[in-house]
């Protein structure tokens, strides 16, 4: 038998590096210590998750919070342009925030949305994120429902 075995060795068949997963163990406050976001206070709705990949795991947050605090995490994550509402000619990447109850932000009409690279801007306060994807959809009443996608 090569090193190079099939997938059937038990090592291998163990963690199949083709599934993705949910873990159970695994919420908001895992995502927001892995992305170094702090949830503000008073925010409602506060949901979590990571999901366990063969490549690299997912950090779901969400929340509803003012805009202006809204605003001001979006800025803090140093996104390589501000929020804006361009359009999204390409589907959601699955099915991630639908595991938190909520719609893909990618779907929602007027949703603003920028990425941050904390590696390329030297975020040295997020060196294990390689990328976070920010959405902010203004609810009225001064409120907003911020989603994070951070891998």
């Amino acid at each position: 038998m090569s090193a190079c075995s099939g997938p059937d060795t038990d090592e291998h068949h163990a963690t199949d590096g083709r599934t993705s997963r949910w873990d159970e163990n695994a919420g908001a406050p895992e995502a927001s210590a892995f992305m170094n976001v702090t949830v503000p206070e008073g925010a409602t709705e506060v949901k979590g998750a990571v999901q366990i990949n063969p490549q690299e795991d997912i950090y779901l947050l969400s929340f509803v919070t003012g805009e202006r605090n809204a605003e001001g995490i979006a800025a803090d994550l140093r996104p390589e342009e501000p929020l804006n509402t361009k359009k999204v000619d390409f589907p959601p990447d699955g099915e991630l925030f639908e595991h938190l109850g909520l719609a893909e932000p990618q779907t929602l009409k007027g949703a603003r949305s920028a990425g941050a690279c904390p590696p390329c801007v030297k975020d040295d306060r997020r060196r294990k994120v390689q990328w976070i994807d920010i959405y902010v959809q203004a609810l009225g009443d001064d409120r907003a429902r911020v989603y994070l996608k951070a891998f």
